[in-house]
């Protein structure tokens, strides 16, 4: 498996927006050899320093569009190919501060020929800089 893969070393930063640090992303790659359509992607479950990040406030960015979770669930015309490393943003206002931070990124899928939905994940410590 690639769970262990799904993180990008050394991708932590802060994610800003009009100059203020709204949260923090990381770059993300998905788990499953065939890639897939993205609203095959159920889930998206990011986790920071044990406190998990409410699913509304999970972004994710791919061939330069940014999407929630919930729009993700109608796209049918974009994929997360395998081993293509999508930003995977987590919101929060003043974000997390600098410093080592555990990063917890799961992904729940839909794949077509499994009687259930599979959720893989990783952990990682990533420095985030000041």
């Amino acid at each position: 498996m690639m769970d262990n893969k799904m993180i990008v070393e050394g991708s932590l930063e802060a994610y800003e927006e009009n100059g203020e640090t709204k949260g923090v992303k990381f770059l993300g790659r998905l788990p499953y050899y065939r890639g897939l359509g993205l609203s095959m992607v159920e889930d998206i479950l990011v986790s920071i320093d044990g406190n998990k990040v409410p699913r509304e406030d999970v972004r994710f960015h791919v061939h330069g569009n940014t999407y929630t979770l919930d729009e993700m669930e109608t796209v049918y015309d974009d994929r997360w190919n395998f081993g293509e490393k999508a930003t995977i943003i987590a919101l929060k206002d003043g974000g997390f501060g600098p410093g080592e931070h555990k990063v917890e990124f799961g992904v729940r899928m839909r794949v077509s020929y499994l009687p259930f939905v599979p959720t893989t994940s990783d952990t990682k410590s990533l420095a985030l800089a000041a």
